[in-house]
């Protein structure tokens, strides 16, 4: 079932998410329908506080952006490719590692707003999958950027907290627009009140 995202201006993604254990109910089901509901909106990852959840629980599929990037003719390197694709649950970052570097960012539940975040080259996070198996696992280039970008939902941050007071400030109407529901996406999203 193909969820609405939840719009920025909602407190749930201000929220530290809660960790979770394998009696959460549905989890199964609510993996599914992120799936779903991910690839619907065309995202590349998909935090349950996007979803009006918060718990720790995130998916990606980096291997989406190395299709779109052949798909567009680009031959760009990046250490992970072909991307990873995984459920990851209660993470927690072990280190961060390498040096930052620029890429432009957007996310669903601020639509039509992307910006060029710095962000570290990798990362290792101890996580558990979707049988709740425990993994401590390194990833770098694109996948990482997705995993920490994922990864700051579930601390209540948003990709947008990283830009200069300046930037945020010419961004306010926008940002505004979005909490009202003063926007059109081609996919369901759902407003604060």
């Amino acid at each position: 079932m193909i969820l609405p995202i939840v719009a920025y201006g909602s407190p749930v993604l201000r929220k530290v998410a809660k960790d979770i254990d394998s009696a959460y109910p549905e989890l199964n089901k609510l993996i599914e329908d992120m799936w779903e509901t991910m690839y619907s909106s065309n995202g590349v990852g998909l935090a349950a506080p996007q979803i009006n959840k918060d718990i720790r629980l995130f998916v990606i599929d980096s291997e989406q952006i190395f299709k779109n990037l052949e798909e567009d003719g680009e031959q760009i390197d990046y250490p992970d490719k072909p991307g990873y694709k995984g459920v990851f649950i209660n993470a927690h970052i072990v280190e961060l590692g390498g040096e930052e570097w620029s890429y432009n960012e957007g996310c669903l539940s601020i639509p039509k707003i992307r910006e060029d975040i710095m962000r570290k080259e990798s990362v290792t996070l101890e996580y558990e999958d979707e049988n709740f198996a425990t993994h401590t696992k390194t990833f770098n280039g694109i996948t990482a950027r997705v995993i920490l970008h994922e990864y700051d939902h579930i601390e209540g941050k948003l990709f947008i907290d990283y830009l200069k007071p300046l930037k945020r400030t010419l961004l306010k109407r926008k940002l505004d627009d979005i909490t009202k529901g003063k926007i059109k996406v081609d996919y369901r999203m759902s407003f604060a009140k």
